[in-house]
């Protein structure tokens, strides 16, 4: 990667929201998955190690990242799901299994996109309180 590249992605990750941030790492996490398989299919045994090994460090950080005092029920759903992923890609790794590969992608893959909604449902609420809040501060002037 070129320094300017590189300049660049330190930049967008600098100023990303953690909604942003949590996002950029399903996508590295699907990506990884992705040459994972690919990997797999040309035989490559290094990469598809490397790169299920990538995935993997991510999900064990949304798995450690788990709130269980303020996410109650849905962080425990999840953390179960995150241990699934990491035993699948485990045994893919194992077993050369590319069909776990690709449940690991597909549930990597719906659960980016509902952090996506849930992320765009908090911004349209905080946007509506701080133009709530904006309005009740600029009345009380």
């Amino acid at each position: 990667m070129n320094p300017y590249m590189h300049q660049y992605k330190d930049n967008q990750i600098q100023t990303a929201s953690p909604e942003q941030i949590l996002i950029m790492l399903y996508d590295g996490a699907i990506h990884f998955c992705r040459q994972a398989i690919q990997a797999m299919d040309a035989d490559d045994k290094v990469v598809q190690a490397e790169k299920i090994s990538s995935t993997m460090a991510i999900v064990c950080e949304f798995s450690n990242s788990l709130d269980h005092g303020i996410g109650g029920r849905i962080a425990s759903e999840l953390d179960a799901l995150y241990g699934f992923m990491i035993r699948e890609l485990t045994r893919a790794n194992l077993e050369g299994d590319a069909r776990a590969l690709e449940t690991v992608e597909n549930l990597l893959s719906g659960l980016r996109d509902t952090w996506i909604e849930a992320a765009g449902i908090y911004t349209k609420e905080r946007q509506k309180l701080c133009k709530t809040t904006g309005s009740k501060i600029a009345a009380a002037l």
